[in-house]
């Protein structure tokens, strides 16, 4: 009996479920289709990144002896749409077995369950959607911590017998440094697009010119082989000094001592298990210190799986929360980067050449605005959806709805991350050339963060100053005076008005 094993662009692994069992005879479906690449309008290196790596590991397949029916979006005959392409492969190879590997998306798993296949579990995670529901049960608040620490158990990362090496389990608050000025991060290895690629990028130059974001340089790995070298040298490089700047922000320095691999890590190309296990064995040999090995194993086996747990909980309800009732639409320079606010300047360039921007621009700088400016979490999330090559929406809609714009109203974070501008200054260089002065709170020089971070407070009071953990600036507001707070929210008034 023949088998048609689907795959999807962000399942390119070949120890995948739906390929184990595979046996001559059967076929390995893959589709380019025009719906996946414009219900949101995906950053083209996006588009490039994930259709390239397609290619690359449909190749791949073939040389390892697999049968692969590989739809490209430039075949005349192409329906546009997953549903479309799986039943004109039915009927090209009259297969009596369709397999797929559940997909990282609601909508996603909604098609698939009309397309009458067996859908087997997605075991490249350390837990099951299954799994999560059970840890949650019963739980006041699920919060990551716990979660993290049960994963550790379960993992035996970092562990000695029942506890944590080191004696506790978080090390972050080691993991808040600014960068010294005479300290340098290592150049990244960026890899030369080949023939697929750049006839990849010929492709979406004509097809999708009106995309967000730069299409040239593209610098990154659409392999296996080129993953592995990335992540071998983010582990021999970065990784010792990733602890304690993980945080920091430099202008022109996009990358620091990131990572850089979540993009292969979310379509396949390596395995949270395999990563996890090279930062430790980096620790066990003397080459990181336990503060970064820590914190990078966390950010995979805590924030990573936490969220694809929370999502697919609460979905499909979650989406539709809005607890602050944010209504703003979005500005205009999140599309162009125009705006004198240096720090969203540089992490809104940043993304629109690389398609890539860390943690700490995406919460603080451009998080922290959308959640003071009220800016509508759909617009919001959308935009975050679209603009980065590692954004797929089970790890997206959690991370933005949940902890940067606190919409999800507490299921998520424990208090809004709302920030002034004096927590940009301190980790990063970007106030030094902004038009704004962070240590100045009102008039025509001081930094909006500041301003919008107290009037965000006084606006959203009756909702937040019962939380324990908002306790200490609702005092501070408590002991202001009333005609400070109206020259608060005059000038943040002033200010969103101007917001086009």
């Amino acid at each position: 009996m023949s088998t048609l094993r689907i795959l999807l662009g962000d399942q390119l692994t070949r120890g995948l479920a739906s390929l184990r069992d595979y046996v001559p005879g059967d076929t390995v479906l893959m589709m380019e289709v025009a719906e996946e690449a414009t219900y949101v309008k995906h950053h083209k290196q996006k588009l490039v990144f994930i259709l390239s790596a397609m290619r690359h590991f449909a190749e791949e397949l073939r040389h390892h002896g697999f049968a692969v029916d590989y739809v490209s979006l430039d075949d005349p005959a192409n329906t546009g749409s997953f549903t479309g392409e799986v039943q004109r492969a039915i009927s090209r190879h009259r297969s009596a077995r369709i397999v797929v590997t559940e997909p990282g998306e609601w909508r996603v798993m909604e098609m698939m369950k009309g397309w009458g296949a067996e859908i087997l579990s997605d075991d490249r995670f350390f837990a099951t959607p299954a799994s999560f529901a059970a840890w949650a049960q019963g739980r006041k608040q699920l919060r990551m911590e716990f979660f993290y620490r049960d994963m550790r158990r379960l993992s035996g990362f970092l562990m000695e017998g029942d506890d944590p090496v080191g004696g506790q389990w978080n090390f972050d608050h080691d993991n808040r440094k600014s960068l010294p000025k005479d300290l340098t991060p290592p150049p990244r290895r960026r890899f030369e697009p080949d023939a697929i690629t750049r006839e990849v990028i010929d492709m979406v130059a004509q097809r999708f010119p009106d995309h967000f974001g730069d299409l040239q340089p593209f610098g990154w790995a659409v392999t296996r082989a080129d993953a592995l070298e990335a992540l071998d040298h983010f582990i021999t490089a970065c990784l010792p000094h990733f602890g304690d700047y993980q945080d920091a922000m430099k202008q022109g320095n996009v990358f620091l001592y990131h990572s850089v691999i979540s993009p292969y890590l979310n379509i396949g190309l390596l395995t949270p298990r395999e990563i996890c296990e090279l930062a430790q064995e980096a620790w066990s040999r003397g080459d990181a210190p336990l503060n970064a090995v820590e914190g990078f194993i966390r950010q995979i086996l805590g924030w990573r799986e936490y969220v694809r747990g929370l999502y697919w909980q609460r979905m499909p309800d979650y989406a539709e929360t809005n607890f602050l009732d944010a209504r703003r639409p979005l500005p205009s320079f999140f599309w162009t980067g125009k705006t004198e606010m240096n720090c969203l300047a540089q992490a809104i360039g940043d993304t629109r050449r690389h398609a890539y921007a860390h943690h700490i621009q995406r919460l603080m700088v451009t998080g922290n605005f959308a959640l003071l400016a009220g800016l509508d979490p759909r617009q919001v999330e959308e935009w975050y959806l679209l603009v980065y090559a590692d954004a797929f929406e089970w790890v997206e809609l959690p991370n933005t709805h949940g902890m940067a714009l606190f919409a999800d109203g507490g299921v998520m974070a424990s208090k809004p991350y709302a920030a002034s501008g004096a927590y940009i200054d301190r980790m990063s260089d970007y106030c030094a050339g902004c038009r704004y002065r962070p240590d100045v709170k009102l008039g025509p020089k001081a930094c909006p963060f500041n301003y919008l971070y107290w009037d965000f407070l006084i606006r959203n009071e009756d909702k937040l100053k019962a939380n324990p953990r908002m306790a200490m600036p609702y005092r501070t507001l408590a002991k202001m005076e009333g005609d400070r707070k109206v020259d608060i929210s005059r000038h943040a008034a002033a200010f969103l008005a101007g917001l086009a």
